[in-house]
């Protein structure tokens, strides 16, 4: 089985704070996309992921899914349009033999690239994901949980709409999504993001989660739900000043910034994650997310 990656291009491209992107890349890598694992894990098990799956992963990031899902024994492609750097992090765990030796003009990758089982990389659309000459994919997954921020549940069906296709009839779709707020302690930390980027309407913007999100969701799509379950995914994080870069490398604190500055972000971070510290300087946040299976037409 060979992963595959694609980067996706945006549409179109928001005002961002300027950001060491590489940095937060990493920061996303080491410290929090391991946070959903527990998630990950439940669904592969659920579904049997295996052999004989081949995957899609929407909004992939640096690829831990991915990585879970390949040592299964599955194939898997990746795509993430809204980060390059993750992009190459997860090209880095999954397609390591790829890359270039200082000096060596692609050499290598090219003589990789010669196998009939070398891995595939693609760089483009959605569309690009597909491989005519393999089977459709079995698996769909949309890992990155929605229910957090206004207008989320509609970026993934516009997502949806576009990846479905390439799977095949009857094919597994996962949905994620964040629990109850009053189940998710870090929903009160990201709630300062919301605050902080619209002080007017900052209460008002903020959405929780709704019990039928991910159910409206696949029904837009088209999606025929087929399950659904809960996992706890507690935040936990060496102190605070990790738990800070952790979450901040989720972009989501990005607005916040561009309104206010980085300074006055990391001093209400801090103070909102000041009640989650232990005596020992660790964080803990526990926190529960739902996903949804749904199927294919």
């Amino acid at each position: 089985m060979t992963p595959t990656l694609v980067r996706q291009h945006s549409s179109h491209a928001g005002s961002t704070p300027r950001v060491d992107l590489r940095a937060r890349a990493r920061d996303w890598s080491e410290i929090q996309e391991r946070m959903l694992v527990p998630l990950y894990e439940a669904v592969f098990e659920r579904l049997d992921v295996g052999g004989g799956t081949r995957m899609l992963g929407l909004g992939c990031g640096s690829g831990l899914a991915l990585l879970m899902a390949a040592s299964r024994g599955a194939a898997v492609t990746g795509v993430d349009s809204r980060s390059p750097e993750r992009l190459a992090l997860a090209r880095r765990r999954l397609l390591p033999e790829t890359l270039d030796a200082p000096g060596s003009r692609g050499t290598r990758a090219r003589a990789d690239a010669a196998r009939a089982d070398a891995p595939r990389i693609v760089e483009g659309t959605l569309r690009d994901a597909e491989d005519p000459s393999a089977p459709a994919f079995t698996l769909v997954t949309a890992f990155e949980p929605i229910g957090c921020l206004a207008g989320d549940s509609e970026g993934l069906g516009e997502l949806l709409a576009r990846a479905t296709p390439l799977a095949g009839r009857g094919a597994a779709v996962v949905l994620a999504g964040w629990g109850p707020p009053e189940r998710c302690a870090t929903t009160s930390v990201l709630r300062v993001a919301t605050k902080l980027a619209d002080p007017l309407r900052g209460a008002g913007s903020w959405r929780p989660a709704l019990r039928d999100d991910l159910e409206e969701v696949a029904q837009r799509a088209g999606l025929r739900p087929d399950g659904s379950g809960r996992v706890a995914c507690p935040f936990g994080y060496a102190d605070a000043g990790s738990a800070a870069r952790g979450l901040l490398s989720t972009g989501l604190f990005d607005a916040a910034i561009a309104a206010t500055d980085q300074e006055q972000v990391d001093k209400e971070l801090s103070e909102a994650l000041h009640p989650y510290q232990r005596p020992d300087g660790t964080v803990w946040m526990p926190n529960v997310f739902r996903y949804l299976i749904a199927r294919t037409p």
